[in-house]
């Protein structure tokens, strides 16, 4: 089976073609990426009107490419998919009218997807995974920790209560001037900085449920800043490392606190340590995975993250979110709305699909 992927959900225009392997898993035919951030750089973050334009600048481009790499002819794929949401509305509606336009020509089923599951079933496109597993879920618009129990099958244990973790990481690269995109650019910083020399608060830390808060974590840094301004004059480049380790190392041991809260119920409703898996664009930070893996292992589980390249947003996991649900027999009208706000919990499964497993009572 093999299947054309288009995402615009944000500030990529994305175009990619997977097959499914004989066994588990599949294999990437083609992916071809166009980011945005020459475009967006001026302004600090993403404008959603210059992402919608550039999105249709340049969509029917990539995937004329993706489809000449993947060596295909439309008449050989067995379905298109697109994102049709969550996203910014006007780089959305681009990539659904550009999926159904083709499917509509070629005769080809077409299937909605939804972004955040194609970033839930990355892995399974990758290692093979089997159901179900724990899902952390963190970019720049979403952090939640969720049981993945099959195909449209989730049950969230914990979500941010305000801001979302790659947001952060985007305003404290601001406040540090760092540049844009912030995730990459604290990253670096941090790598040459002293962890322990800013006191940061770690919100939520040792709650009893799973969820998240960053909103007071900002604040913090922003106050250390003022401060540090205050008494040294502008930030140099040691301090500006020192706040983003010490930022960074926050963040990890919020990570850490509520990832192992959500592994103990995992295990406890499975009977079993399950492994973690970690998606979105931030799970592409080295140092983040590492203090995750530290967490897994201390359960009893095992950490699994796609390569960084397909953790932030790519057409790849479009196309096999796409493929997961064709297989399943899931195909969907072409007047399907496009819709900026769609939770993953709002998903159906696909029919028919055999129940993958059920909570210990």
């Amino acid at each position: 089976m093999r299947v054309l992927g288009i995402e615009t959900s944000c500030d990529e225009t994305a175009a990619a073609v997977v097959e499914s392997a004989a066994g588990r898993g599949g294999r990437i035919l083609s992916n071809r990426v166009l980011s945005q951030l020459e475009e967006h750089r001026p302004f600090g973050g993403v404008v959603p009107e210059i992402a919608a334009r550039a999105h249709l600048d340049h969509v029917d481009r990539l995937v004329a490419e993706a489809m000449a790499e993947a060596g295909l002819g439309f008449a050989e794929l067995d379905g298109v998919a697109a994102t049709v949401g969550p996203g910014l509305i006007g780089g959305v509606l681009v990539g659904a009218m550009t999926g159904k336009a083709i499917a509509a020509v070629h005769g080809k089923p077409f299937v909605a997807v939804n972004h955040l599951e194609g970033h839930a079933l990355t892995v399974r496109l990758t290692d093979g995974l089997d159901f179900p597993y724990l899902l952390l879920l963190v970019s720049g618009g979403h952090c939640q920790l969720l049981a993945v129990e099959g195909v449209g099958r989730y049950r969230r244990y914990g979500s941010t209560l305000d801001d979302a973790v790659g947001e952060a990481f985007d305003k404290v690269a601001k406040l540090l001037g760092l540049g844009y995109p912030g995730g990459p650019a604290v990253e670096r910083a941090a790598a040459g900085g002293d962890p322990a020399r800013f006191a940061l608060p770690r919100p939520m830390k040792g709650r009893p449920d799973c969820d998240f808060s960053f909103s007071g974590l900002k604040t913090a840094v922003r106050q250390a800043v003022e401060k540090a301004v205050e008494a040294a004059g502008p930030l140099d480049e040691r301090a500006r490392a020192d706040l983003a380790a010490s930022f960074q190392a926050a963040v990890a041991e919020v990570l850490q606190d509520r990832a192992a809260r959500a592994l103990a119920r995992f295990a406890a409703e499975l009977g079993r340590p399950g492994p973690l898996v970690v998606a979105g664009g931030v799970a592409a930070n080295r140092s983040l995975r590492a203090a995750l893996a530290e967490v897994a292992a201390a359960a009893g589980a095992v950490l699994v993250a796609p390569p960084p390249g397909l953790c932030t947003d790519n057409g790849a996991m479009i196309a096999w979110a796409g493929l997961e649900r064709l297989r399943l027999g899931a195909a969907d009208p072409l007047d399907f709305r496009a819709r900026p706000r769609w939770p993953l919990e709002e998903l159906s499964a696909p029919v028919p699909e055999p129940a993958q497993w059920e909570p210990a009572q």
